[in-house]
């Protein structure tokens, strides 16, 4: 069965904190949402059967899931064989795997007569140069543990990257660009003639920037003195760095950057303190992007934070004065696509409204299209 254009498609986006399904019909309109602030339960057919109720029946079903592993390289329709490779790489993403297959198996359950299509993070990575890919550890470890850099949000790039190109009148494969994804988890992504060719997250989402409650990158040497010395347990470590880290850590508050914006204006040092790390690193990895591309046509931002936080915004540019930014940037909450820099900017500012859910919905059709 194919998922026409002006059909219904279904499109599941389950994190570690929300779940998000929506009914797409003809030419991306929404004909149904649900959206919830809680992480998918033993209760997600409930969700399903109440929007299942309300729209019109979906053709096709797409499933946006982090990490595909070393073996699930492209969009793939789902069958037993897939989902039993999703079940061994679910550790890889232990935030954001394993409730998306909950969705995935509630769905299968209540639609077992539609395709189902897997649609990956790592996908937009995929071709990756090996100077970017590989990290200088044993050559067992690579070959035989799968250690490398895969790169995630791939499918927000991907949409930030369409938009980005509409807006300046050029096609995809014509662009440098620097997009930085910044949300409940941050990266940034370096976008040559249309590829990804670099990217600050790598094996696991938690290395890279700093984010609302993930720490980014932590020197190696320190995590295991923290084990040797301290005798802290991996499983501790494990989830202080996803859960007890980032923004959360620094400002000893919040983990979110509107409060922490707020809380600088009335004098909290501890905020302030989050926000210049968080800026600090958001620069240092955009700068680091910038060193895979020939020229920078744009900075793109894009994720809650890029497009809802200009005071986040005007800290990361005002600072990247060597790279032909400037922090004079319109302070808007961005709707819909904008170019934020002044006119003649020599490098124009971008804001894409995150678009992950829009990608796997055209990402569904495109791979039902070619069965």
């Amino acid at each position: 069965m194919r998922a026409q254009s002006n059909t219904p498609v279904l499109v599941a986006d389950a994190g570690s904190s929300s779940l998000r399904l929506t009914v797409f019909g003809a030419d991306g309109n929404v004909l149904a949402e649900h959206h919830s602030d809680s992480p998918p339960g033993d209760d997600v057919s409930g969700p399903l059967r109440k929007l299942l109720d309300a729209a019109p029946a979906p053709t096709a079903v797409g499933h946006r899931i982090v990490h595909g592993g070393p073996e699930l390289c492209d969009h793939t329709v789902v069958d037993a064989e897939v989902r039993a490779v999703l079940e061994q790489v679910a550790d890889l993403a232990p935030l954001h795997v394993p409730p998306a297959l909950t969705v995935l198996d509630a769905a299968r359950e209540l639609l077992p007569d539609v395709p189902h299509v897997a649609c990956f993070d790592t996908v937009f990575h995929t071709g990756l140069p090996a100077a970017a890919r590989e990290y200088a550890v044993p050559a067992t470890w690579r070959e035989d543990y799968g250690l490398r850099r895969y790169g995630f949000h791939g499918l927000s790039y991907a949409w930030a990257l369409g938009q980005a190109a509409g807006l300046l009148g050029r096609r995809p494969e014509q662009l440098h660009l620097v997009i930085a994804h910044l949300g409940g988890g941050c990266s940034a992504c370096a976008v040559r003639d249309g590829r990804s060719v670099d990217t600050t997250m790598g094996f696991t989402p938690l290395e890279g920037l700093v984010m609302s409650r993930r720490s980014g990158s932590v020197d190696p040497g320190a995590l295991t003195w923290l084990q040797t010395r301290h005798h802290l347990p991996a499983e501790d470590v494990e989830n202080a760095l996803n859960h007890e880290s980032g923004l959360l850590a620094l400002s000893g508050t919040s983990d979110d950057t509107r409060d922490l914006v707020r809380s600088r204006a009335a004098g909290d040092e501890r905020a302030a303190l989050a926000l210049d790390v968080f800026t600090h690193h958001c620069r240092r990895g955009i700068a680091e992007m910038t060193a895979s591309l020939d020229r920078l046509d744009a900075l793109v931002f894009t994720g809650e934070i890029g497009e809802d936080q200009p005071e986040v915004r005007e800290d990361v540019c005002a600072r990247l004065t060597t790279l032909g930014l400037t922090g004079d940037l319109r302070a808007l909450v961005a709707e819909r696509p904008e170019i934020v820099s002044t006119p003649g900017a020599r490098v124009p500012v971008i804001v894409v409204p995150t678009g992950e859910a829009q990608q796997v919905d055209r990402e569904t059709r495109s791979r039902l299209a070619r069965r």
